[in-house]
């Protein structure tokens, strides 16, 4: 683990290096990063407060699809800034006018703290352009790329990834298929516990009542090979906190996972099917197509699902699609049928469907649980979206 972390940390700062050229590439960002010098990426890793802030800038920008023009972001925060921070966000406006929303909110009205804004608003976005980062529709390739190397060390960081020396490969896992029985260890899953060979235990034994000494569980194998997909909801209600969290968890699971020797595809989905890779270790690819993801339009789930079952190789490893989703679906005559059907095709191709639902409504939920059920996986909702990247690899372990 600690091995691997810092030979990624060298092969980003490599990026682009012309005496790595013709090696064939696995698991790198060294082509994907080219545009970016090598002490812009040496920044990133050093957290250096002028480099990130720009990589954060840029990120937020994305999750609410901003243009860089000046002139009309100023004067959105200067006309009605209680919409503009619901547009933007509190992170986006602090990074671009210098100042803290609440201190902004209060002096707003005043002439010379309105020339304020828009003389900082300007000089900020100046330098994005003079760096290459942004133009005037948005951001470059190269602010792509920081971009993507800022939001993977904020979560690695997040997630104390580097230096675990956690081993997940292991022969037999609480995750796989029941294989033997043993006694109960105080890490037994509930689901893995034993029932009936337990009461018959404790029956021999002329007890009452259920001892620790009488439970017995089943020990799982492990196994295998997994392909997972992760199916991002980008339509217009994920913009914001939503999307940015939703994809820092595509990018931990698809670190651990490729760490893993599994292999993750990616479907972006709105009132269409946005973005498709097909699962691989290729963890470059991963990293900046979810980066790019920008939240626009309705939900489509029924041609996300039918795109999955295409997008799995026809082979033996495991295969699961983990759909994030903060709606019902939207599109098409019948959706919600249109939906589940989708979804037991998937299911008869051999492919178990777990749902993340993000501040769902009863009939949300509802919903949601007829696709997992019916998909033979796990739902999880959550209020709070700073959960959903241990939730997505707690998924992932448990698909393991």
């Amino acid at each position: 683990m600690v091995a691997r972390n810092k030979e990624l940390k060298k092969e980003i700062r490599e990026a682009g290096s012309e005496k790595k050229e013709g090696k064939k590439e696995q698991n790198n960002l060294r082509s994907e990063l080219g545009e970016l010098d090598d002490k812009t990426v040496d920044n990133v890793v050093k957290k250096d407060k002028k480099t990130t802030g720009n990589g954060d800038l840029l990120n937020q920008a994305i999750n609410h699809s901003l243009a860089f023009i000046p002139s009309d972001i100023s004067e959105n925060l200067i006309k009605n800034f209680s919409l503009a921070k619901k547009i933007y966000g509190k992170a986006l406006i602090k990074l671009l006018s210098n100042y803290n929303p609440d201190y902004v909110s209060k002096n707003i009205n005043l002439p010379e703290f309105k020339r304020e804004i828009k003389k900082n608003v300007e000089e900020n976005i100046e330098k994005l352009k003079d760096e290459g980062l942004v133009e005037d529709s948005g951001v470059t390739k190269k602010g792509f790329q920081l971009a993507s190397v800022t939001m993977l060390f904020e979560e690695l960081d997040k997630l104390k990834l580097y230096g675990t020396g956690k081993n997940e490969n292991k022969k037999m896992s609480v995750y796989g298929d029941k294989d033997s029985i043993e006694g109960y260890k105080r890490d037994t899953r509930y689901r893995d516990i034993a029932l009936k060979k337990s009461i018959k235990l404790a029956l021999r034994r002329h007890h009452k009542e259920l001892v620790v000494e009488d439970i017995k569980s089943y020990k799982r194998k492990a196994k295998g090979k997994i392909e997972i997909m992760y199916a991002l909801d980008a339509s217009g209600s994920m913009k914001g906190k939503k999307i940015e969290m939703c994809k820092k968890a595509g990018i931990a699971l698809a670190f651990k996972a490729i760490e893993n020797m599994d292999q993750v595809g990616l479907l972006v989905f709105n009132s269409e099917v946005k973005s498709v890779i097909k699962p691989t270790n290729d963890f470059s690819k991963l990293l900046l197509e979810i980066v790019k993801v920008r939240a626009l339009r309705e939900t489509n789930i029924k041609d996300t699902i039918e795109s999955a079952i295409t997008l799995f190789p026809d082979d033996r490893a495991a295969k699961h699609l983990m759909l994030i989703t903060d709606a019902m679906p939207t599109k098409g005559n019948e959706p919600e049928k249109e939906t589940l059907e989708a979804v037991g095709k998937a299911r008869a191709r051999g492919i178990t469907i777990s749902l993340l639902g993000i501040n769902l409504d009863d009939k949300g939920r509802k919903f949601a649980e007829k696709v997992v059920q019916l998909g033979d996986g796990r739902m999880y909702i959550v209020k709070e979206v700073e959960e959903i990247d241990s939730i997505v690899l707690e998924d992932y372990y448990l698909t393991k």
